[in-house]
């Protein structure tokens, strides 16, 4: 293979004419200037605005001159920076978490003995209490964010009259934006203050008010994307099994939501991605108690989510004790690693027993 190949690849692939050697030249700089960025930024330097200015040059230069040609060069780079940023994150993560993984071993995920979080003197970390903090929180949001979002979904698109539709999904979305700050401030003035006075509840904050208020905050997130997916059913589909005499409720059931379900699975695993990463509504509700509850099964106990324990502590943190708060990370990291492969697999799934595949 002779030098001028690879170059002929590049020319072929951005569409730029053999003749125009200049915009194969000022991408090669452009990319040699973005590499160096990211290196001068990982180090540290002071010298980083340099190359940085350089690719911002021949941007403009390519945008100014070679519009089409650009575009899809940056369109590649973004998606090569993105792939490079998530594997520099894994690596990062890793790394900073490994102190602390080496001085507890496995009892950091495993012990469930008091005590289980100390930051001063003779160390200990376990991460026991606010795994299991995240997960029954998580399953309480899902009780709640999934079935009524599904059928939230299932109302607006299929249901509601033209009229309500464009008054209630323009609703849903806008409580999407309502910061999780205010969730949760309304969820420790208003619902702890009732489940204390009515419930005569021992501690301040409990899971199952974390599990609404979360659950609630997820909910305009699964509503919104299961509607999307339940719209884009093909009408010919609906069309014809009404034809065949079932009634709506029928071909919703039978149809819609079987040829929906892919898209439906996936708002509910978003939904439960945000329940797993939410921070502030549990950091204000929550007495952060680094302890199991007792007995396990008590949702109106009083204990810590991964999320919670990072942002109440990372100001304070140093040594092994920064490195545990890097290990919770990890935690939540490979959870919503795995959801994302899950809600995938499920995809693939549905779309193969929808074409007939096995």
């Amino acid at each position: 293979m002779t030098t001028k190949e690879p170059f002929q690849q590049l020319k072929d692939r951005f569409g730029v004419e053999a003749s125009d050697d200049r915009v194969v030249t000022a991408g090669a700089a452009g990319a040699l200037c973005l590499v160096a960025t990211a290196i001068l930024f990982l180090l540290g330097s002071q010298f980083t605005a340099i190359p940085l200015a350089g690719f911002l040059f021949t941007v403009g230069y390519g945008l100014w001159n070679h519009q089409a040609t650009t575009a899809k060069a940056l369109t590649f780079l973004a998606t090569i920076a993105t792939g490079a940023i998530l594997a520099l994150i894994t690596v990062y993560l890793i790394s900073e978490a490994l102190p602390a993984m080496r001085e507890m071993g496995l009892s950091m995920f495993t012990e469930a003995s008091a005590p289980m979080w100390r930051t001063r003197g003779e160390e200990v970390y376990s991460l026991v209490p606010m795994m299991w903090g995240t997960l029954v929180t998580t399953i309480l949001a899902m009780l709640i964010a999934g079935p009524l979002g599904v059928a939230g979904a299932l109302f607006i698109s299929e249901i509601a009259p033209d009229a309500v539709r464009e008054i209630v999904k323009p609703a849903v979305e806008t409580l999407a934006g309502i910061p999780s700050i205010v969730y949760g401030f309304i969820g420790f003035t208003i619902l702890n203050d009732y489940m204390m006075e009515n419930l005569e509840l021992p501690t301040s904050g409990s899971l199952v008010i974390v599990g609404l208020v979360v659950g609630l905050m997820s909910l305009p997130t699964v509503v919104s994307v299961a509607e999307d997916a339940i719209a884009s059913v093909p009408e010919s589909m609906k069309s014809g099994s009404l034809a065949l005499g079932t009634t709506d409720w029928q071909t919703i059931k039978s149809i819609t939501i079987p040829a929906a379900f892919s898209g439906v699975s996936a708002a509910v695993l978003l939904g439960v991605g945000r329940a797993v990463g939410e921070t502030m509504a549990a950091t204000v509700i929550l007495g952060h108690a680094q302890r199991l509850p007792d007995p396990l099964y008590d949702v109106f106990g009083n204990t810590e989510t991964l999320t919670s324990l990072i942002a109440s502590q990372y100001g304070v943190a140093s040594g092994t004790h920064m490195s545990a708060l890097f290990a919770a990370g990890v935690v939540l990291f490979v959870s919503v690693t795995v959801l994302s492969i899950g809600s995938q697999y499920i995809e693939r799934r549905m779309k193969h027993q929808l074409q007939g595949e096995s």
